[in-house]
């Protein structure tokens, strides 16, 4: 499969899924429970074009023009990336029939990009380690990014069908 061919399939896949993860998102908003405020990504991507990569909280750092536009960008863009990730190892045979397991197995691996890089990188510490809640808070990255690999089943799916 070549990579435009790749890149094409793996596009509405990973906007999809990426909405459906939103959608988990809002869920949670609406019964009390935060969620990460992707005004924060675009935060620390301002602060990366000028050289800062290490935050000890990005919430404390100076805002930067249009971070929540950045963070939004990014936010779809990585889960773009992740779907091409699956459509490379999974490749053709699964986008005509896909199948539960791959999204969702490469859904949840998804989750170390958060725990052990972003979070470090935002001050929360590894696997969230300084905040308030540690446990709680990977428990819930885990089930975000397991509804992203759903929804990457989904999408892949809805694809398929047209």
């Amino acid at each position: 499969m070549s990579l435009t061919a790749m890149f094409s399939a793996a596009l509405p896949i990973g906007i999809g899924a990426t909405v459906v993860m939103d959608m988990w998102g809002l869920l949670l908003r609406r019964f009390g429970v935060a969620t990460l405020s992707f005004a924060m990504v675009g935060r620390w991507a301002g602060h990366l074009l000028n050289g800062r990569v290490r935050h000890q909280a990005i919430a404390k750092a100076e805002p930067v023009r249009h971070e929540q536009v950045l963070g939004w960008g990014i936010h779809y863009a990585v889960g773009v990336l992740f779907a091409i990730l699956l459509v490379g190892f999974v490749g053709e045979r699964w986008l005509m029939a896909p199948t539960l397991l791959p999204a969702v197995v490469l859904g949840v691996s998804t989750a170390v990009a958060p725990l052990c890089l972003m979070q470090p990188l935002l001050g929360a510490g590894f696997f969230a380690s300084r905040t308030p809640a540690p446990a709680r808070n990977c428990v819930k990255s885990l089930t975000t990014h397991f509804v992203f690999g759903v929804g990457l089943f989904l999408s892949a799916g809805l694809r398929a069908s047209v």
